[in-house]
């Protein structure tokens, strides 16, 4: 175990490196931050220019300024931000409960979903609930998350006056950012699970559980289930990390105060530190959740934790 953490770790710094050196260089094309700063202040010199990128720091050299973000990486530094100097942790830590909360809130949705229609699909294979599971599913994975998201705020909010628009304020402010992205989840997992536990019916040992005069509950969710979740652990793991790093749209949407959005208004204002940063913490974190993804394989099967 300890030799499989060092190897993943090695990985992990590696992505890391990686990621965040693309994003430094990519952002640095898109324009000179302190013509953003300087925007809207009427006639502004050169020189005044060359004061504004020196207390940014953006007199340096590209390596220079990537090398001084990778030292300040190691005691959690990320600078400040270009837009009032606040410090890139604080603005980072604010905003990453939201994304957390409302990413795990979408995947638990999404689950508790799909595992008993998928699994309701297989038993039914070929029968009118499994046509009508996998019609839905088909239905659900033809929607662009910003449409469905838009449609809920104009039904639930503006229409019926269920549920709050926008912003993050109490429990009833998570139902529709959360089965926004669930939906969306639900649609491609139905049709994985059928998949997995059609293979997995099949199998001899199923057939003696059915043959003890076992319960199909018991057959179904423990004998299974379990037996097949290696590739759905494996998928939802994966889910985990798309829904970080494409949950921007639907934060937007909701005026969500998580990464997404604090990323989105960085890159308008070119702010490095902030992006690189938040950058950074998804990495971090999709890494993170492979990882513990990779551990819960041998919990769910011996033969794993045995190799």
């Amino acid at each position: 175990m300890v030799g499989f953490l060092i190897k993943r770790f090695a990985q992990a710094v590696f992505v890391i490196l990686a990621v965040t050196l693309i994003v430094a260089f990519a952002i640095r094309l898109t324009g000179d931050p302190a013509l953003m700063l300087t925007q809207g202040s009427g006639s502004v010199t050169e020189a005044d220019l060359v004061r504004i990128r020196e207390a940014l720091g953006l007199n340096q050299s590209f390596f220079a300024q990537y090398w001084g973000f990778l030292t300040g990486l190691v005691t959690l530094d990320f600078g400040r931000s270009f837009l009032g100097g606040t410090p890139v942790v604080k603005l980072v830590g604010a905003a990453l409960p939201a994304t957390l909360l409302l990413a795990l809130a979408s995947l638990v949705v999404s689950i508790a979903v799909s595992i008993p229609l998928g699994i309701q699909a297989a038993v039914s294979r070929g029968k009118w609930p499994d046509q009508m599971i996998r019609i839905l599913s088909l239905v659900g994975l033809s929607f662009p998350n910003f449409w469905l998201a838009i449609m809920m705020v104009l039904l639930f909010s503006i229409t019926l006056q269920w549920l709050p628009p926008s912003g993050m304020d109490g429990a009833m402010s998570f139902i529709m950012p959360a089965l926004t992205m669930g939906i969306i989840l639900t649609a491609t997992n139905v049709r994985l699970v059928r998949t997995s536990m059609l293979e997995t019916l099949q199998s001899q040992y199923i057939m003696v559980a059915r043959a003890k005069g076992l319960s199909e509950n018991v057959v179904l969710y423990k004998h299974a289930l379990r037996n097949c979740a290696i590739p759905l652990i494996t998928y939802f793991g994966l889910q985990f990390g798309a829904l970080l790093g494409g949950i921007v749209v639907v934060e937007r949407v909701f005026n969500w105060p998580g990464l997404g959005t604090l990323a989105f208004d960085a890159v308008g204002a070119r702010d490095y530190p902030v992006l690189q940063a938040v950058i950074t913490v998804l990495s971090l974190l999709i890494v993170a959740v492979n990882l513990l993804v990779d551990i819960a394989y041998g919990f769910i099967d011996p033969r794993v934790r045995t190799e």
